[in-house]
């Protein structure tokens, strides 16, 4: 039966003796109901997109049915060549690559030294990052593309890589996690002769994987679905990415049902991440959030 279920579960907002109560069992079964339809909610625009984009434009157009007349991948396989997606995704894939490297090595650095190092000095750096976080990020949009033109690193990665490492978020995470290391193998290192720069990378690192694999599933779905920033460094550069590519599609000769194939491969890869490390997301983002 459903109530089968909270029999092991002595913790959390209902537990199974509290299921004695014929108000808690109704309790349940009302957040059970609500669940399940938020996650209806969730997933309907995404299954809409995928079964509308089986649809010919003459079908999309004049049929108003949710399922397609008929399921032929062959439609997908030509808008994939004719769009010429596989150079987008490419671009999309190495945007996120670096973005990554860049999120972990800089990110941890800076945390590693507010948090394990603490030079003089570092409450201020901390407070600077802890203000960080209430500006929001297009505010600077403008500042930062000009001196991005400026030093001539327009139409390139570069830009898109470097702020990923550059994070306050990612900065009190990492920071979080690595005041809860055990403070006896950092001093072990040092006694045994590695640097700074050594303990970060054989140490420190290796003990925060939790934290590593947070940091870069968000850094993933950071990189992946920008758009404002990669549309202002590579537009016109022949390196744009999914989403740039993805917005210009509405000025191109694309046809409706395209572009929501277009859609569709651009939501493919979120979606198999997080299927596959939706448990080390849970994992990972309450263990950042306690240590300490």
């Amino acid at each position: 039966m459903f109530f089968d279920k909270y029999r092991k579960k002595d913790e959390g907002t209902i537990r199974y003796y509290d299921l004695y109560s014929r108000k808690h069992r109704i309790l349940a079964v009302l957040i059970f109901a609500v669940c399940i339809g938020m996650v209806i909610i969730a997933l309907f625009p995404a299954v809409w997109v995928f079964l509308a984009s089986f649809k010919d434009n003459a079908e999309f157009r004049k049929e108003a049915t949710i399922l397609p007349a008929a399921f032929n991948i062959e439609n997908y396989i030509k808008t994939w060549n004719d769009l010429k997606f596989f150079k987008y995704y490419f671009n999309s894939f190495a945007v996120v690559l670096g973005s990554v490297i860049s999120s972990i090595i800089f990110n941890g650095l800076l945390a590693y030294g507010l948090a394990i190092l603490r030079p003089k000095g570092y409450k201020v750096i901390f407070t600077l990052v802890m203000w960080g976080l209430l500006i929001p990020a297009t505010t600077s949009v403008v500042a930062l593309f000009v001196n991005i033109n400026r030093i001539g690193l327009n139409q390139s990665f570069l830009p898109l890589w470097l702020s990923m490492g550059a994070n306050a978020f990612f900065v009190v995470l990492f920071k979080q996690f690595f005041e809860g290391l055990p403070k006896e193998l950092i001093e072990a290192a040092k006694l045994d002769g590695c640097g700074v720069l050594r303990t970060f990378i054989s140490i420190i690192l290796p003990l925060s994987k939790p934290i590593v694999m947070v940091i870069t599933i968000f850094t993933i779905n950071a990189a992946w679905s920008d758009f404002l920033l990669p549309f202002l460094v590579l537009n016109g550069s022949g390196h744009e990415t999914v989403m740039v590519r993805l917005f210009l599609f509405r000025t191109s000769n694309a046809t409706d049902v395209e572009v929501l194939r277009a859609v569709a491969f651009s939501i493919i890869p979120p979606i198999i991440l997080f299927l596959i490390f939706q448990k080390q997301i849970t994992e990972g983002t309450t263990a950042g959030a306690i240590k300490g």
